[in-house]
């Protein structure tokens, strides 16, 4: 009787073990998932920002149906699935070696790092906000002296914010909506175009103008 007790105890043991071990890559895995969730929802946000542009442009030039923009799925649905797969598969095996303590401290685990991994893909989103395509455009034109053409702003822009993905034609879309808005220039040189942020200076000197 004492030599089955021993042998229980042993095999008790090596499922703790094992559902220690599962919990821990099971976790991992969450927060691996975690910060990729955040990094496609934060290029969805610039696409979508940029599909907006793109809307007012299409609208302003006379267009009656723009493309619609996409809705993606709810992300964490499947990882959260797929955990609570691996989970139960675990705890049936627990259950047919009848290894009730390995279970009971497993269920334990589960329930306070689950939390954690939620708190961690909760957070990621808002430590990654950056400033809109709009926003940059317009700021690295005022800082500028000279004209800039639109494949020269995406250069720069691309080298300044290497993790977000940067094309000419967004660039030129976004340059030709602050024109229409009076937010900048546009001066054709040739072939080429360049653009320059709008300033004050000239509309403070009419009335001197005027006046002299």
């Amino acid at each position: 009787m004492s030599e089955n007790q021993i042998s229980t105890t042993e095999l008790t043991s090596q499922y703790i073990a094992q559902v220690t071990s599962d919990l821990e890559r099971n976790s991992k895995e969450q927060e691996r998932i975690a910060t990729d969730i955040s990094g496609l929802q934060e290029q969805l946000l610039a696409l979508q920002h940029d599909h907006t542009v793109l809307v007012n442009m299409h609208q302003a030039l006379g267009g009656t149906s723009p493309v619609a923009g996409v809705t993606p799925a709810a992300p964490s649905v499947p990882s959260q699935s797929s955990a609570r797969t691996k989970q139960s598969k675990a705890a049936k095996e627990v259950k047919a070696a009848k290894p009730k303590q390995a279970a009971a401290t497993g269920a334990k685990k589960a329930e306070t790092k689950k939390p954690e991994a939620r708190k961690s893909a909760a957070k990621a989103p808002r430590t990654t906000a950056q400033p809109s395509l709009v926003d940059l455009i317009r700021g690295h034109l005022e800082a500028q002296k000279e004209p800039r053409s639109a494949a020269e702003i995406t250069t720069a822009l691309t080298a300044a914010h290497p993790e977000r993905t940067i094309k000419t034609t967004v660039v030129r879309t976004t340059l030709e909506n602050l024109v229409a808005r009076s937010s900048a220039h546009r001066n054709k040189q040739g072939s080429s175009v360049f653009y320059t942020a709008t300033t004050e200076a000239p509309a403070k000197a009419e009335p001197t103008a005027a006046a002299g």
